[in-house]
């Protein structure tokens, strides 16, 4: 069993972003599966675990570009001769017209028992697959983190329900064992290994290992969704030990599992389960995939090498992290400018990227803003605006007791998540703001850190009075939870706070305005501050050289 996960894009050897070689990719992966199949023929069953439609440009070129064209994520699936597929969430996240004719191209099983038509009651894409190799029945149950309306609207999965998995799982297991009789159960989850958002439904974000400890009859459970990499060993509640397996992401690695099962009179016996995660990034480029693929990746690098505008000056996301930075505040300038809001939230969405000056191209657009959120305007007070800068400064900023303190709060066991990288928590959830005027004080208590001056116009700022506040998709619709704990706005009531959602992605219109432009000059606003200065400089200066070694 061969497992993918979160690939989100990395199909070929080349970052259509940075211009430069890729490492990992489904290239090198084709080659090591090519190299088993050798091997193992038949007996090699190769799953993914979705989130496949959304990362490189790759995908925005196929998602919204070539539309008319088989999308370039199930192309790739089935050249490698996939068995089976899940669904994740940014996959959803491109909406119905996207992922629909996704699951429609792909020639694999696609996978998602929680996942249902709200219709008819039923899920949406097959619950399970069985597979059969040496007259050993192997079941294959898909499942999604049912956590989806946290972060995305619900036009994007109209019609469509997240069923809470441990249920779900407890049902299938149940019906396989009893109908389908199989040998094997196994578990392809997009949801990670344990927390996250918690629903009073008892819906998890991830929920795998939940699922290993109180579902009887997993013999190994291959996830997804955290981007970290898990090779261990969960007890079930009949005692029985269930292997947990998850590559992380971006095609580096893979789940390899291996299984030798024992019979005895035609009774299965033993069961022999090993698992590693094995690196793939420096295996050999299947040149023969390459050139299949390089009509439709030659016609990327041309879209993405199209000049749009100008930089005068360099953008890079790494000073978002210590105050006000030419980064975040262009898209905060810019999300003002179009949306005519009076304040703007925004965070840096990718760990450490950099627009140089010179000449701006449509690659350029992947660094500034990575993910396809559309643009939104919600009402919003003044008290819950400070209440949402106090929630995401909680998670960004350390309380310094003295001089010698961390200014930011780290946490170097996370070093190797591609998302934290160091930090405590996710740094895409490390929302600032433009229009007011604002100080940070690192000393007070969480939920006391942030005074609002005034507004940036020079008016007063007033807690008592609505504001309209232009935000991304993700953070409009409640993802990273700050406008919930933060702002304390009931799940339920921020639909009614929308008073505005753009009807094409964020990307688009910041890439419509600099081309409007023609020539930008990206600069800090320095609308907001550290203090105690005499803290936080030197505090910075220290945490900045730790992190990024600068």
């Amino acid at each position: 069993m061969i497992e993918t996960s979160d690939v989100h894009g990395h199909f070929f050897p080349y970052d259509f972003v940075e211009r430069k070689p890729l490492g990992g990719t489904m290239v090198r992966v084709n080659t090591y599966v090519s190299r088993l199949r050798q091997e193992y023929g038949d007996n090699l069953l190769l799953i993914d675990n979705g989130d496949i439609l959304q990362g490189q440009p790759t995908c925005y070129w196929s998602n919204y570009i070539a539309m008319d064209e088989e999308n370039i994520a199930a192309s790739v699936v089935n050249y490698m001769g996939y068995d089976a597929e899940t669904v994740g969430n940014h996959d959803v996240e491109t909406g119905h017209g996207v992922y629909d004719k996704w699951i429609r191209e792909v020639r694999c099983p696609m996978l998602g028992a929680n996942i249902v038509d709200t219709k008819t009651g039923r899920p949406y894409v097959r619950p399970y697959q069985i597979f059969v190799r040496d007259g050993v029945k192997i079941a294959v149950i898909g499942m999604l983190t049912p956590t989806i309306s946290s972060w995305l609207n619900e036009s994007v999965w109209q019609g469509l329900d997240f069923q809470e998995m441990v249920g779900c799982a407890k049902h299938w297991v149940k019906y396989i064992k009893e109908v389908e009789h199989a040998d094997l159960v196994f578990g392809l989850f997009h949801s990670g290994m344990e927390g996250g958002i918690c629903y009073p439904d008892g819906r998890m974000e991830d929920a795998s290992a939940r699922v290993a400890r109180e579902v009887p009859g997993f013999d190994i459970i291959f996830f997804g969704h955290d981007h970290i990499q898990h090779n261990e060993w969960v007890e079930g509640p009949d005692g029985r030990q269930v292997l947990m397996l998850d590559p992380s992401c971006w095609a580096l690695n893979v789940s390899d599992a291996q299984i030798e099962l024992t019979y005895e009179n035609g009774r299965l016996t033993k069961k022999d389960i090993r698992g590693d995660i094995v690196s793939i990034k420096d295996e050999a480029i299947d040149q023969q995939m390459v050139s299949h693929f390089r009509p439709q990746t030659e016609r990327i690098k041309h879209y993405v090498d199209r000049r749009i505008g100008r930089f005068e000056t360099s953008a890079r996301t790494r000073d978002s992290y210590f105050g006000p930075s030419a980064f975040t505040d262009f898209i905060h300038n810019l999300q003002l400018q179009i949306s005519e809001a009076d304040i703007s939230f925004n965070a840096p969405l990718s760990f450490d990227s950099e627009i140089k000056a010179g000449e701006v191209t449509v690659a350029d657009m992947f660094k500034l803003y990575r993910f396809e959120n559309q643009l939104y305007i919600l009402n919003m007070t003044g008290r819950e605006i400070r209440g949402h800068l106090e929630e995401s400064y909680a998670r960004w900023i350390n309380t310094m007791k003295s001089a010698d303190d961390h200014l930011l709060l780290l946490n170097n066991e996370s070093r190797g998540d591609q998302q934290r990288m160091g930090f405590l928590n996710y740094t895409f959830n490390f929302d600032s703001a433009a229009g007011i005027d604002y100080e940070v004080d690192v000393t007070k208590p969480e939920g006391q850190k942030v005074r609002i001056l005034r507004m940036s116009s020079g008016e007063p700022f007033d807690e008592q009075k609505t504001y309209r506040v232009v935000m991304n998709s993700y953070r409009g619709n409640g993802g990273g939870d700050l406008l919930i704990k933060g702002a304390g706005i009931d799940k339920k009531d921020i639909n009614g706070r929308i008073v505005y959602q753009s009807p094409l992605d964020l990307r688009y219109y910041l890439m419509q305005e600099i081309e409007r432009q023609g020539s930008v000059t990206p600069q800090a606003n320095s609308n907001w501050k550290f203090v105690p200065e005499e803290w936080t400089k030197p505090a910075a200066e220290r945490d900045r050289k730790l992190i990024f070694g600068e």
